[in-house]
């Protein structure tokens, strides 16, 4: 990795004195004037993954000309300075070691006159990337520096639903990546880490994401970022506009920023509650519009057909009617097919000796099942 703080050489500075109604000039040195300066980075934070744009599914194969297609992100750089203004700032991305990206250069930001303040750098899909910022002075010195690692451009994913898509599962999965480059937002720590479970915040047993992140990091090639507000056994009117799990479902999209789909995995409750085709079909549509307008943009909505719960009950009518619901979701606007989950049956169950939910070989499975709908999803949008 290069080192990014560049030597500075000693410089003399003057304060004035007062001594018997006079005034002389005292030497103040360079390390008592820095006490004063600081430049500090509110934005982006550490394993952050930032959405990616413009990505060619289609043209992102090595051999493309002028290169794969893999889309950049404007990343948001936020942050405060303390101590003389104007002073420039300019910005760079060093990538690490092993990692899909492009380093970019120091590029100009603008003038810092008033702090805090905000610039827009842009940097190509991949990473781990080292995004560093360095204030210069009207001579073109490096007067402060400030970094934040590591930092990826990639994709991120809002996962909702109830117990399926939470911590409810048998076996705590983890990450495989050596550079663990597929981690999960704590939404109300606002800190990211290495999506291993437990997931934060949605129980304590394992999830099926890790699995999901294992199939799809590798063939992205950029960083993915994971953001789980699923709750265990939630009804669709539960996270209805109004309800204390809709502001939890606003909460953490806004948190995630810009994020390319919304997973979605529940049904379980609705088949227990017995409620028709007609209702969960408008339900989910009334969450959607609600969520569009809260976070000033309309992601893609996979749906998993998640109604089966074999060790707490057997309702194959009750059933059929939020599947023939999810048949009915996925054609239209603003919403797509998720996997059928309801095929794992028998070994990838818990029993009544487990967490009653996925075993650990039916979370992998439905973690590749995942993996099949986003890639496909991935395409059919790059086409739209």
């Amino acid at each position: 990795m290069p080192t990014f703080e560049e030597a500075f050489g000693r410089r003399d500075f003057c304060r004035t004195a007062a001594i018997a109604g006079g005034a002389i000039l005292l030497p103040l040195t360079a390390h008592a004037a820095e006490k004063s300066v600081a430049l500090t980075l509110l934005s982006p934070v550490p394993r952050q993954v930032i959405q990616r744009e413009d990505y060619r599914p289609a043209q992102a194969h090595d051999h493309e000309p002028g290169g794969p297609k893999l889309g950049q992100a404007r990343v948001a750089i936020r942050g405060t300075w303390t101590g003389p203004v104007p002073v420039r700032l300019e910005a760079r991305a060093v990538l690490h070691e092993g990692c899909t990206g492009r380093n970019v250069d120091w590029t100009p930001l603008g003038e810092v006159k008033t702090s805090p303040f905000e610039y827009d750098f842009v940097v190509p899909a991949g990473g781990w990337y080292r995004l560093e910022v360095r204030a210069l002075d009207a001579a073109g010195t490096t007067v402060k520096t400030a970094d934040v690692d590591p930092v990826g451009v990639g994709e991120v994913f809002v996962i909702s639903g109830q117990s399926y898509a939470a911590g409810a599962n048998d076996e705590h999965q983890r990450i495989d990546d050596p550079l663990e480059r597929s981690v999960l937002l704590d939404v109300p720590a606002k800190s990211w880490r290495t999506a291993n479970d437990p997931f934060p915040n949605v129980g304590d047993g394992g999830t099926i994401w890790p699995a999901f992140a294992n199939a799809l990091q590798p063939l992205l090639r950029v960083p993915v970022g994971l953001v789980n507000v699923a709750v265990g056994g939630t009804a669709t009117r539960q996270w209805l506009p109004g309800e204390d799990l809709y502001k939890r479902f606003v909460e953490g999209g806004k948190a995630a920023g810009l994020f390319r789909f919304v997973l979605w995995q529940q049904g379980e409750s609705d088949v227990i509650e017995n409620i028709p085709t007609a209702t969960y079909v408008e339900r989910l549509q009334t969450i959607r519009d609600g969520l569009t307008k809260e976070w000033g943009f309309g992601p893609m909505w996979l749906l998993a057909k998640s109604t089966l719960h074999p060790t707490v009950y057997n309702k194959p009518v009750e059933e059929a009617r939020i599947r023939e619901a999810i048949d009915r979701l996925w054609k239209l606007p603003g919403f797509a097919p998720g996997p059928d989950t309801d095929i794992l049956a028998g070994e990838n169950r818990g029993d009544v000796k487990s967490r009653r939910h996925f075993s650990p070989i039916g979370q992998r499975r439905a973690g590749l099942m995942w993996f099949a709908s986003v890639w496909a999803a991935l395409h059919e949008e790059s086409n739209r």
